[in-house]
């Protein structure tokens, strides 16, 4: 046993060694997740931890003993890039949240998400770069830019959807989770839009022709990410269809629809568009069309894989954060001026309170404007949970603000480091405090119902799902008739007063009659011995 704790305190020990750092950063690395995955079952029915934070003291406890194995040369066992999390981590987790999303819930509220994720992550960076351009000022942080000061609004602008993911519940919270997620989803598109636009213009004469043009570029990554998302999920859904893979290997459908999920982000990256976005379209394509021409082994498979690899990669974030926390490098050159380090934390924080409350409680007042039915609307207490659970930053804000302030990880001038000590304060902080309290948040303001009604769902939910009826927010309609035949509205008037209900109405028809003949989906994809039944999967 002495002979094993030698061992494991030597890996410990030679982490710094360029030689050693592949094989044994990697086995100390996987020997955590594994234990995050297994502390995260035990404190299953814990009301204040989840795996987020579970990971992230993981982390934290990790790196103190990597310090003091190291004496105090490092913290951590990898070195942190941007590549990393970009093209291998966060795609996953998109992919996921857009294939097992709630499709009619989402697209309910789709105008309410373009508002809180497009026009309220605009807000919140004005607000945040103005007002860290004057209270940096102040301070005297140190020389800053105004590249570096809209960096700034841009990185703190984005929330942390996978945070998001754990603390609400898709099926208890319907209506919430679709609007705070999907709105995490849009808004960390346009933090990284706005971040990518702010390296590629020139901002030393700021005029109205360069305004309208990075508006114009703005728009167009947009619509261009999205119909790439939506053509490659269609793509996948045509050739399982048409070849249909399952007669001879379910692998290989399994595979193809893995693979094309992921081709779907690479591409975007590729075209310098916007990657999160792709991918969460095609998968709320494939969803909706490949999910359904696949066996029902496939089915099961591809539901489980995803929800693993997202799982393995949420965790992979946090238990890196929690030890990157403790770099030792970035805090001693900020340990002269610890104070404006803790002020710029502070005021940061305070920024992206008042940021996202700028937006969240006038566009919810727009929101329920438009809106006729009653019980559409978002009553106070629904806005303040969504300001709430919007408030917590993560590996986005950490990746972005290690593109601005570090090559590499590592940084040498004083202001810079103390972006990042910033930013690692404020990831921690709005993780660990709001992601404790939204449960307790979300149970205080909205009550549950008195009744339990179990109903069965053909879309691909996650694996551990159970279907309780909706929060405050009214029932899902049925527009479809007990023979298959949709519903028409019963008059204009109707049509007029639910234009939400319109859309979907002639989506249908036009689905029906002309999408799901080519690319099959629910109803349509053909039966051979071994394929999917008709609500055999929950």
């Amino acid at each position: 046993m002495g002979g094993g704790v030698g061992r494991v305190l030597m890996i410990f020990g030679s982490l710094t060694d360029t030689d050693n750092i592949s094989v044994d950063s990697i086995t100390l690395f996987v020997s955590l997740l594994c234990a995050c995955i297994v502390i995260g079952h035990l404190l299953e029915e814990n009301r204040w931890m989840n795996e987020s934070i579970n990971a992230l003291f993981t982390g934290l406890g990790t790196g103190i003993i990597i310090l003091l194995a190291t004496k105090g040369a490092s913290s951590r066992i990898f070195e942190f890039n941007e590549e990393l999390f970009f093209i291998y981590l966060l795609p996953p987790i998109i992919f996921n949240a857009g294939f097992q999303v709630k499709k009619k819930q989402f697209f309910r509220n789709f105008m309410t998400i373009m508002l809180f994720g497009a026009v309220g992550t605009g807000i919140s960076f004005f607000i945040i770069s103005f007002g860290a351009k004057v209270l940096f000022e102040t301070l005297e942080m140190g020389y800053f830019e105004l590249r570096d000061f809209l960096a700034i609004g841009a990185i703190f602008s984005a929330t942390d959807s996978v945070c998001t993911l754990q603390v609400l519940n898709q099926d208890e919270t319907p209506l919430l989770y679709s609007l705070v997620f999907g709105e995490g989803v849009v808004n960390d598109a346009t933090s990284v839009v706005l971040f990518n636009a702010l390296q590629k213009f020139d901002l030393t004469d700021v005029n109205s022709r360069v305004v309208l043009k990075f508006i114009g570029n703005f728009f167009s990554l947009f619509i261009t990410s999205t119909l790439l998302g939506v053509l490659i999920g269609l793509l996948s859904a045509y050739i399982i269809k048409k070849l249909y893979f399952g007669r001879h290997s379910t692998d290989r459908e399994v595979a193809l629809m893995i693979l094309m999920s992921y081709l779907s982000y690479i591409m975007a990256e590729l075209f310098d568009l916007s990657g999160i976005l792709t991918v969460f379209l095609c998968g709320i394509v494939m969803s909706h069309y490949t999910w359904y021409n696949v066996t029902e082994r496939s089915r099961v498979t591809t539901k489980h894989t995803f929800a693993t690899l997202s799982l393995i990669a949420e965790t992979f974030i946090f238990l890196y954060v929690g030890m990157d926390a403790l770099d030792i490098e970035k805090w001693k050159l900020v340990s002269n001026s610890l104070g404006k380090s803790v002020g710029a934390s502070s005021l940061l924080l305070a920024l992206v309170l008042v940021g996202r409350a700028a937006f969240i409680f006038p566009l919810s007042i727009l929101s329920n404007f438009f809106k006729k039915s009653q019980s559409e609307k978002l009553n106070f207490k629904q806005q303040v949970t969504i300001w709430w659970a919007g408030l917590m930053r993560g590996a986005v804000s950490m990746a972005l603000a290690y593109n601005q302030f570090a090559k590499s990880g590592h940084t040498k001038q004083p202001g810079n480091a103390t972006m990042i000590t910033c930013t690692i304060t404020v990831v921690l902080f709005s993780t660990v405090v709001f992601g404790l309290l939204t449960k307790h948040l979300v149970r205080l303001l909205l009550f549950p119902s008195n009744h339990n009604s179990t109903t069965v769902s053909s879309e691909p939910s996650s694996p551990n799902s159970m279907t309780l009826p909706l929060l405050a927010n009214g029932q899902e309609s049925e527009d479809i008739e007990m023979d298959g035949t949709i519903r028409r509205p019963p008059s204009l008037l109707m049509l007029l007063s639910t234009p939400t209900h319109t859309v979907h109405f002639y989506w249908r028809k036009f689905d029906n009659a002309y999408m799901r003949p080519v690319f099959g989906g629910r109803g349509f994809a053909e039966f051979v011995p071994g394929s999917p039944k008709e609500g055999s999967i929950n």
